[in-house]
């Protein structure tokens, strides 16, 4: 896999590197065990795994080789992320669209996992009203209370909502401009990366009552009322009559609340992380050359923040090794203080 340890940084360094690989991945979750998880998503024909634990610098099939094959009957087919919750579940979302060549029959699929046996608990498919050809089912964040799950569509702009007990679902803003990209391009490292991408980053506030969504190529930040989601009378008019707008804020892909309500964002114009913090306060936390697309986000027990490096805006033949980062919230706290 070309992963290796590299647990390393300094007094004066806020980036701990955790690890590096060869192979391109953009999700990440970390376990309330500190067991870390990523996957790769299927862009490539080159990838040896889509999902994988790092485990003493190197990746191991999770949970087993044979889901890795992409031949069995259970098997991960193209992965887009991995979630953990604090229910010790591991969750993967799998877009069944390789190559974004169009989602195969079936459609997409959300798996869950008992990281306590590492078994699979259930696998979820949506309706074909919930999804279209060139729908990428992107991100996704766990309701532990309700016990429902968000997803965004990034290929076609959409907010998708499955109850995890029922394993029905609903689809929502199809359409609606705050799930689209406002910019053709976006400026990275001096580069011009043109793509046109819709709803990506989505967020759930700490106490579960509001959600947080923004399309990749945008800088409009937007959020609804979960309640309104969640009542079975809400018509797809009342859910667009209840977005609201948060802010302006630099263009980012994942995003993630830490517990005391700041949201963690990436910086992907200035090689970045960004804060929103609660009380709508925008801090450049971070900029580092290093930070070559900071793609996604997760946090552990410990009060740290972990996320990957997948340089999606650099041709290959400028890319450097994949990389895993961690920054303590600590960081912040002297910037909120």
């Amino acid at each position: 896999m070309g992963c290796q340890k590299a647990e390393k940084t300094s007094n004066q360094d806020p980036l701990t590197l955790i690890a590096q690989s060869a192979e391109q991945w953009t999700g990440i979750a970390v376990s309330k065990n500190n067991r870390v998880f990523v996957n790769y998503p299927t862009w490539t024909d080159s990838i040896t795994y889509s999902v994988a634990e790092i485990k003493d610098g190197k990746a191991y099939p999770y949970p087993s080789e044979m889901w890795n094959t992409k031949i069995g009957d259970f098997s991960f087919y193209a992965v887009q992320s991995v979630v953990c919750d604090s229910k010790n579940r591991l969750w993967v979302l799998d877009t069944s669209n390789k190559h974004f060549k169009g989602v195969v029959d079936g459609g997409p699929v959300l798996y869950v996992f008992d990281l306590s046996t590492d078994e699979l608990i259930r696998s979820y498919n949506f309706p074909e009203e919930n999804y279209f050809e060139n729908s990428y089912y992107n991100d996704v964040r766990i309701d532990i209370e309700n016990e429902v799950a968000y997803i965004t569509d990034s290929g076609i702009g959409g907010i998708i909502l499955l109850d995890l007990k029922s394993g029905s679902s609903k689809r929502f803003l199809t359409g609606h401009k705050s799930v689209q990209s406002e910019l053709d391009h976006l400026i990275c490292d001096g580069l011009k990366w043109e793509n046109s991408v819709a709803s990506d980053g989505i967020a759930l506030s700490p106490d579960f009552s509001e959600l947080y969504f923004i399309a990749l190529t945008s800088h409009t930040l937007y959020k609804i009322k979960t309640a309104v989601l969640l009542d079975e009378n809400t018509s797809e008019e009342d859910v667009q009559n209840a977005v609201q707008k948060v802010a302006n804020i630099p263009a980012t892909d994942g995003m993630l609340f830490d517990r005391k309500g700041n949201l963690w964002l990436g910086g992907l114009e200035t090689n970045g992380v960004n804060v929103l913090t609660k009380e709508g306060k925008l801090i450049h936390l971070l900029k580092d050359k290093r930070i070559r697309w900071a793609d996604s986000f997760a946090k552990n027990l410990e009060r740290e923040i972990f996320f990957t490096t997948s340089q999606i805006h650099l041709p290959e033949e400028k890319r450097g090794k994949y990389e895993v980062y961690k920054v303590s919230m600590s960081l912040l706290d002297g910037m909120t203080n």
